[in-house]
């Protein structure tokens, strides 16, 4: 399998693709960037996954039919507004945003992807990005992803993007990503806004379908608050500049790809959960011993997503009943009497994405607390202080069989309210 590097450039680190951001005034409180600007030099394939809440924004709505032919060149998005429940109106302000960005690229209006995130239930002033799309196109650049990243930010407290290189066939392909999420943050599709480019040459078939094999075992694996938003959008360009042979089927050119987009995507969720709105820690769960991947993965899902685990890892308080009961409500076949917990914990969140290191059941920073359906006596201040960390892991050994799944999330703060309670204005 191909070397996968990490690099710098977000979505412009491959070649062909150029971003800006700045601000227009979408949301009059905002003082940073809030459009972004994407832009292939040349047409791409593209594929997209969209969120499964029935309310959906005008712009997904836009976003999906555009997309629909496997064709892209340039995506456009505005924060501070949501698009959502704005009707007739909201319909053509979307339409004509693309209309905008697509007359100052000279592409067709077709090949412009719309996104949006905000506020729902209000509409916004189109033109602030009518008058300022020719700003906006003027200043992409190679650097542009500096100012993108910012500019499709909400409640985040800081930009989440990475870029990734790899090798088919003998050439050197690139892959990059930006995303936000912070909150209504929910498993059940991508959770987020995000923007994957690519210059490797692969069709928009293949293109959808290792999109919709990546989300399962990295954005569907996040949750935050529980709430899945009428927003999310995740799209994928590629321009094929990199020359390798087009992959049109499943092989082993496809699982290099797929394997970098994993990769890839793996670190943005994580980044997402370590930022959900007032957290203070990620949390990964892992659980093993489960009789399929999919029994693993929504057990630890169903851990991840319980308020009360949450609130739990706030306080640092090593509850493992509260884990236990999640799985028990859960639906998944598991005997209780016969698993296994642990905690550790990475002191840097930042330095644990891209290094990622497989749990190990072993070491000072290691603590099990419960073995084969028995509770342990342990050293609570030990765990308090594993607990206190940035990044908080917890393994699940069950007995039904030898699958593996992760799942990650946050605790649930204070801050959570208070961001929430007077978000609107």
């Amino acid at each position: 399998m191909s070397k996968i590097t990490f690099i710098e450039g977000g979505v412009c680190a491959p070649q062909g693709f150029t971003a800006n951001g700045m601000r227009v005034g979408i949301k009059a409180s905002r003082k940073i960037n809030d459009t972004a600007l994407v832009f292939s030099e040349c047409p791409c394939n593209a594929a997209g996954v969209f969120t499964q809440n029935k309310v959906q924004s005008e712009s997904v709505k836009l976003a999906k039919k555009f997309i629909a032919n496997g064709r892209a060149q340039a995506a456009i998005e505005i924060s501070g507004n949501a698009n959502t429940c704005t009707g007739a109106q909201g319909a053509e302000n979307a339409l004509r945003m693309a209309k905008a960005a697509a007359k100052a690229l000279s592409i067709d209006t077709e090949d412009v992807i719309v996104y949006s995130t905000g506020v729902i239930g209000a509409q916004f002033d189109v033109t602030k990005v009518e008058n300022n799309i020719q700003q906006l196109k003027d200043g992409l650049s190679k650097k542009g992803h500096e100012e993108a990243r910012i500019a499709i930010m909400t409640t985040d407290t800081h930009y989440k993007e990475c870029a990734v290189e790899f090798e088919i066939g003998g050439k050197t392909c690139r892959m990059g990503t930006m995303c936000k999420g912070s909150g209504m943050i929910h498993i059940n599709m991508g959770t987020m806004l995000s923007f994957i480019t690519t210059d490797c040459a692969i069709s928009s078939k293949m293109l959808d379908k290792a999109l919709h094999s990546s989300i399962l075992e990295t954005y569907n694996c996040v949750s935050v608050d529980g709430d899945t938003s009428t927003n999310d959008t995740l799209t994928i360009m590629a321009n094929g500049l990199a020359q390798n042979r087009e992959i049109t089927e499943d092989g082993e050119d496809y699982q290099i790809f797929l394997e970098a987009l994993n990769k890839m995507n793996r670190v943005m969720a994580m980044k997402i959960a370590a930022d959900g709105e007032g957290a203070t820690r990620l949390v990964e769960c892992n659980v093993r011993g489960a009789k399929t991947v999919e029994d693993a993965r929504g057990l630890a899902k169903e851990i991840i997503c319980s308020s009360l685990v949450k609130a739990a890892m706030f306080g640092a308080d090593a509850n493992f009943g509260r884990f236990l009961c999640a799985m028990g409500y859960s639906g998944i076949d598991f005997n209780p009497d016969t698993t296994s917990i642990w905690f550790t914990s990475k002191k840097d969140a930042n330095r644990y994405f891209e290094n990622y290191d497989d749990f190990e059941v072993h070491g000072d920073n290691v603590l099990q607390v419960y073995k084969d359906g028995v509770p342990l006596q342990f050293d609570e201040a030990k765990a308090k202080e594993i607990m206190s960390q940035q990044a908080v892991e917890i393994l699940v050994q069950c007995s039904e069989g030898d699958a593996e799944g992760t799942a990650w999330g946050c605790d649930l703060t204070y801050d959570y309210v208070k961001i929430n309670g007077d978000y609107r204005t």
